[in-house]
């Protein structure tokens, strides 16, 4: 997988005027758009079509403070088929128009090149389940809310508080399926969303598939298939947050398991304020 990411990298840089085909790239390394998007993302810290875009502007601006190269042949060198659709893209990433940046030779932000190297991690033991789960059905309150990264997440909280505790417990006697308990379901986020981007938070059970919901709960359809179950320890949300990003840097790249489309949850056994016992449930398919 770091060799294919690199790889991946490698291409920005040598197709500066074309869309990059992803979903054959993966194909013909043994592996899917879903797993390698979520990967770089997890791993880069930016979607891969956020680093595109940075990479794209980053050299085009170095061409327009170096070079007497007029702005429409730099804009289709590029990609771009007009100046103006050029000018938005540049001024999204620098702040300042390519005419300036030619004039005053900057400010201009510079995305440097991105480089994947393993190193050695796994000195903490991953506590991982692999099961093969039966189709179900993910019953409870849904919200749309920003998708964030670090620290928690104030949208979820605020929609979890404005459920009673009567409705938990009512949750409770509605669930008849595995995992058992009430779940913290993601859905709906493209494999390399950026931060802020709108996804489906759901506050809920699992039900088995012919089970009958009342109709004010919303629902999320899940396929048959396996699951990586991820045990977390300490405190909240700091460690459910680094034992997700670990399953990126120290479990896929070193097992023969990847992600598949499907929703991704949180189990918790014990929650305080400071502190979280949980499991993180990934669906996954052999590599």
């Amino acid at each position: 997988m770091i060799r294919t990411l690199n790889e991946l990298v490698d291409l920005v840089d040598g197709r500066t005027d074309e869309t990059i085909d992803v979903p054959g790239f993966a194909r013909s390394h043994g592996t899917t758009e879903y797993h390698l998007r979520r990967m770089f993302a997890t791993l880069a810290g930016v979607p891969f079509s956020e680093y595109v875009r940075r990479r794209r502007m980053t050299l085009a601006a170095t061409d327009l403070v170096s070079s007497d190269t007029s702005l429409l042949d730099i804009a289709v060198c590029y990609g771009y088929s007009s100046v103006e659709a050029f000018g938005r893209a540049f001024r999204s990433v620098h702040g300042a128009s390519p005419s300036d940046v030619r004039t005053h030779g900057g400010p201009f932000a510079t995305q440097a090149v991105l480089r994947f190297r393993l190193t050695v991690e796994g000195s903490r033991p991953m506590d991982v389940t692999i099961t093969d789960r039966p189709a179900f059905v993910l019953a409870g309150h849904a919200a749309e809310v920003p998708l964030v990264y670090q620290g928690v997440n104030p949208h979820i909280q605020q929609h979890i508080a404005s459920i009673a505790p009567a409705e938990h417990a009512r949750l409770k006697t509605l669930n008849n399926a595995e995992p058992a308990g009430i779940l913290a379901v993601t859905d709906g986020n493209p494999p390399d969303a950026p931060e802020g981007t709108p996804i489906t938070y759901l506050h809920g059970v699992a039900v088995q598939e012919d089970s009958t919901v009342p109709a004010d709960l919303s629902t999320i359809a899940v396929a048959p298939g396996a699951w990586a179950t991820f045990r977390s320890s300490g405190p909240f949300p700091a460690a459910l947050q680094e034992t997700w990003a670990a399953t990126a840097t120290e479990w896929f790249p070193s097992n023969p398991w990847r992600l598949r489309p499907g929703p991704t949850f949180v189990r918790y056994l014990e929650l305080t304020e400071s502190r979280a016992d949980a499991e993180i449930w990934m669906p996954v398919e052999r590599a």
